[in-house]
């Protein structure tokens, strides 16, 4: 039985071109496995990258999809999407710096999915309850895939890690009770569920067969053990009435 039906129809070239990470389709598909968002639902992919996590919700799930990244070319973006089939009538690209506040009306969208990118903005402890939860509509979900650790171990930071990053960049990455903490400093919001995600090795196996500097770094890590102390996250999240 095909654990991903919603990711397998992209085809592994397109995939091992666009990804920038862990596999963000079978992240984003496993976190949206029991997902509460309307059918046609308006939905905002925060952190979109090159836009095959947009792609995926607009063509897949039948979303209408912004999607909204600082780093990509909208225009790029758009034309991918339309290789896909899709017009901007089911997917939007926009350049956005998520850090600055978001060009939309309040309460504009059913949900946010952001994969493996929240942990870059949303560690500021107001970003959630100022920069975000407004653009939501009451009762709207938020869902979060990004990269943790099994045990938060900055203080003493495993040399396989090290094999790749710095411990700056190790800095964006936390284990569940410390993003438990964080959110529940938000008022209006309620925590529904946060947990380990089951996909998380084989989205990262998907990344390091990638061929692209980015991956080969990683490589190294993987390599080294690294995946031994690093998990993926799914944070459901929903707006108060």
């Amino acid at each position: 039985m095909n654990r991903f039906p919603k990711a397998e129809p992209f085809d592994l070239s397109i995939v091992r071109e666009k990804i920038m990470g862990p596999n963000p389709l079978k992240l984003a598909e496993e976190l949206l496995e029991s997902h509460q968002i309307p059918q046609g639902g308006v939905v905002l992919d925060l952190g979109s990258g090159t836009g095959i996590t947009s792609a995926l919700l607009a063509r897949e799930y039948g979303f209408t999809v912004y999607a909204a990244d600082l780093w990509s070319t909208p225009g790029e973006n758009m034309r991918f999407f339309e290789s896909l089939g899709l017009t901007n009538k089911n997917v939007i690209p926009l350049r956005v710096d998520a850090s600055k506040g978001l060009p939309f009306a309040d309460c504009f969208f059913d949900a946010v999915v952001s994969i493996d990118s929240y942990n870059y903005f949303g560690r500021d402890p107001k970003y959630l309850g100022e920069n975000l939860l407004p653009y939501v509509k009451p009762g709207g979900y938020l869902y979060l895939a990004i990269p943790g650790m099994h045990k938060d171990c900055h203080d003493d930071l495993p040399q396989e890690l090290l094999t790749s990053w710095t411990p700056d960049q190790l800095d964006y990455i936390h284990d569940m009770e410390w993003w438990r903490a964080l959110i529940s400093m938000t008022e209006g919001v309620r925590i529904v569920d946060m947990h380990e995600m089951a996909c998380h090795r084989e989205a990262w196996r998907d990344w390091v067969a990638c061929d692209n500097e980015y991956a080969a770094g990683d490589r190294q890590a993987w390599d080294a053990g690294a995946v031994e102390y690093l998990n993926s996250i799914a944070i459901t999240l929903r707006k108060l009435q």
